[in-house]
């Protein structure tokens, strides 16, 4: 990328993505690039029912030049015990997993996955911005969008010259605590979204966790009311529906939650989309909440 280009900090078009590699004759950060023309794509493609489903279609055919980023190994801390079924990486190993793809301040990252960012493109996303760093966007509608625009995948990992650690940390401002979530149950209800499925948020199933419900005082917003058809619908739809969930809130006084800290994150990328920036995350979210019986659960 050239200085002048703006930067993607939200979403990529398949268009726009296949035009800038095709600029770059699809050559992506190496030894050689600098600063002001790096780009790096990162492959988030991650299945709950198989933990082992996305790095296999990485190694069956990725986008050109793409690194593979593993939700439960690079986006997770699966040691942590008591935060969810994804605990977020610390700090430090995020930074040095950002080094190991070769992923600087001024790089500009896309991310993607299987379609709509939710599995888990989105949680790179947020991470990112977390650590810092803002030169980041998700592919709308990932790798579906992309083969159907008649793009080919390769096969071939690419050789990245590695960089130091991030010299960046995460903002702990953004993250929500399950301590912070119980001394605000008395609050008017609102404050907290809940992006999972309506018959999970009501307590109708709970396939993955302890108990089934949702957090006294939350709101439901399913995050798969952000797109169609795999892509985020338009910015002024989304405002459209997302504006009167703040009640005349600023969106850094609403937390976003699901059921381990990552499809909130697809949340949060709709809310920015529609131009309301700020929303935190309940980063241990129902998992983590739910873990422990002490704590109240709502249903319905």
């Amino acid at each position: 990328m050239k200085l002048s280009d703006p930067p993607w900090t939200t979403l990529v078009d398949v268009d726009s993505l296949a035009a800038r590699l095709r600029a770059d004759g699809l050559q992506l950060v190496d030894a050689r690039a600098t600063a002001s023309t790096a780009l790096r794509l990162v492959d988030a493609r991650f299945s709950l029912a198989d933990a082992h489903a996305g790095a296999a279609s990485y190694t069956a055919g990725h986008l050109p030049g793409a690194v593979y980023a593993d939700l439960n190994r690079d986006l997770s801390d699966l040691e942590k015990k008591g935060h969810g079924r994804h605990p977020l990486p610390d700090s430090a190993a995020f930074a040095a997993t950002l080094g190991r793809w070769g992923i600087g301040p001024q790089t500009q990252v896309v991310v993607y996955d299987a379609a709509d960012g939710s599995m888990a493109a989105a949680r790179l996303w947020w991470l990112l911005r977390l650590i810092g760093h803002r030169h980041v966007a998700v592919l709308d509608g990932g790798v579906a969008a992309w083969q159907a625009a008649g793009l080919g995948l390769e096969r071939e990992v690419p050789e990245v010259a590695p960089l130091g650690p991030y010299p960046g940390q995460f903002d702990s401002t953004q993250i929500v605590s399950a301590e912070e979530v119980a001394a605000r149950l008395a609050q008017t209800p609102g404050w907290l979204i809940d992006a999972r499925a309506g018959e999970r948020y009501r307590g109708e199933v709970e396939p993955l966790d302890r108990a089934a419900g949702h957090v006294p005082g939350a709101v439901n917003r399913p995050f798969g009311m952000n797109v169609v058809d795999g892509r985020f619908r338009p910015a002024a739809e989304l405002r459209a529906e997302l504006e009167p969930l703040l009640a005349g809130h600023t969106p850094a006084e609403r937390v976003a939650m699901c059921g381990s800290g990552v499809t909130a994150c697809h949340l949060v990328l709709a809310f920015e989309i529609a131009g309301l920036s700020g929303m935190r995350v309940f980063s241990d979210s129902w998992s983590g909440w739910s873990s422990d019986a002490s704590r109240p659960v709502a249903t319905g």
